[in-house]
This record gives structure tokens, C-alpha cells and sequence, in this order.
């Protein structure tokens, strides 16, 4: 782009109104919050703020007992804050690019390690695939999203969505997969032969199988999580 004095720097590079919405994008990589009330954001996520803003961790209470089980059980899940108040909050994750998702209604559900922010009107749920317990440590948990509001979701790079019909299933690599359509159930499938391209640490492949009718995002990328408690690696090892 070449060199800018600091006036041109100050002035292309400062913040503005384009959206009368509580999320607007920034950037692709940074997300305002015109905060006049309550959300929930990732914890961890706020990198500035503007005005009286109050951050609370997720609380033993609002995570639900069965959230609270599914965690103990594992050392698992994702952690969630919840900023109360008035004025201006600036959130991102590693630089990683931002979704804006509008539900009405409908459920969804993402990676828990790629859910952002979501306004007050959504209901979460920690959800873990029980299926693959019998094949690695720990779980693959998943947060299911419905509501009416808007959901930040996040990937490494540009997502790609994919068509899932009854006559053509999708495989998927679980550190590559982001969020699914909430009429979808994965299965877990293991496929020795392709060692090589998932599951490289395991020696065997563990992939999603989406079968049915909707969707399912994946992005150019495996994103893999280290678990503090056990020292395990991978999606299915730790969603922190």
C-alpha cells in the first residue's frame, strides 16, 4: 500500500458508523458492539471498550446443569462472558475472519471454539457427540444456537458451505469443520486407509459423516486445541 503519513493513517484507519445494528463487522477480523444492554462473547475476546460495560464470566447457574456435568466430565467446553452495560465493545479471535449470522428462529450449530458472540435473544447449549467416547479422550462438543438475534461465528480464512442432501452425504474433518444446519446430526466414521489426511497423530481417520437434508461449514484450515487438563491435542481432545 505504500507509506502513509499519520494523518492518512489516523484517518483511514479509524472507526466508524456504517450500521444502525447492536454487531457491525469493522473489519472482517474485528467486531464492534454497540452494547445497550446484555451479550454473550467469548471469553477472552475484547481487545477495547468505550462507556460502562461490566464483564462477567458465565456463571455456575446461567451454564445449566447439564452444561455444567458435560464440562466436569471432560474438562471441556467454551468459555462465555457476559458484558452488560452501555457503550462500545470491540471483540476478535486470533485474527480469525467474522460471520454475522441473523436467526429467526432456526437452530444451528457451531464448533465450540468458533462461536464469538451472540445477542441475548439466542439460546445456547453445550452439546457433545457421545459416539466418539469409545474412540479418543474426552468428547467433541458443539454449542447449539437458537433464537432470534444475531450469532458471531468465526474461521480461519473464507468458509465454504456445503449442500448435504439424502442422496449425497459429507465427510468432513472435525478440525476443519465450523457449524452445521440444526436439522443435522453428525456420526462419527473412522476410515484407517486415509491415516494419512485426518487424524494424523491417531493413526486411524476420524471424520464427520453428515447425512440428510442442510448444510455444513468448513474452512481451509485444521484448527487444533490443546486440552490443559490432560495434555491432549485436537477437536476431539479439547474445545477450551
Amino acid at each position: 500500500m505504500g507509506i502513509r503519513n499519520l494523518s492518512e493513517f489516523v484517518e483511514q484507519s479509524k472507526q466508524t458508523d456504517r450500521s444502525p445494528e447492536m454487531f457491525e463487522l469493522e473489519s472482517s477480523h474485528l467486531l464492534e458492539v454497540k452494547l445497550n444492554g446484555r451479550i454473550w462473547a467469548k471469553s477472552g475476546s475484547m481487545v477495547a471498550r468505550r462507556g460502562n460495560v461490566k464483564f462477567t464470566r458465565q456463571g455456575l447457574m446461567e451454564q445449566g446443569l447439564g452444561n455444567l456435568l458435560k464440562k466436569a466430565v471432560s474438562g471441556e467446553g467454551t468459555q462465555m462472558m457476559k458484558m452488560e452495560g452501555e457503550g462500545r465493545v470491540y471483540i476478535a479471535d486470533a485474527g480469525k475472519k467474522i460471520t454475522l449470522l441473523r436467526l429467526g428462529g432456526e437452530a444451528i450449530f457451531v464448533n465450540g471454539n468458533d462461536v464469538l458472540a451472540y445477542e441475548d435473544g439466542i439460546q445456547a447449549d453445550i452439546r457433545m457427540m457421545r459416539k466418539v467416547a469409545g474412540m479418543a479422550s474426552g468428547g467433541l462438543f458443539n454449542m447449539r444456537l437458537q433464537g432470534n438475534g444475531v450469532v458471531a461465528i468465526t474461521s480461519h480464512y473464507e468458509p465454504l458451505t456445503l449442500a448435504v442432501t439424502p442422496d449425497q452425504p459429507v465427510f468432513t474433518d472435525p478440525n476443519a469443520t465450523v457449524a452445521w444446519s440444526g436439522s443435522l446430526s453428525p456420526d462419527i466414521v473412522t476410515d484407517i486407509s486415509l491415516g494419512t489426511l485426518f487424524g494424523r497423530g491417531s493413526g486411524e481417520s476420524i471424520q464427520l459423516k453428515f447425512a440428510g437434508t442442510g448444510w455444513v461449514v468448513v474452512q481451509p484450515y485444521e484448527e487444533v486445541y490443546f486440552q490443559q487438563s490432560n495434555g491432549g491435542g485436537g477437536l476431539l481432545s479439547a474445545l477450551t
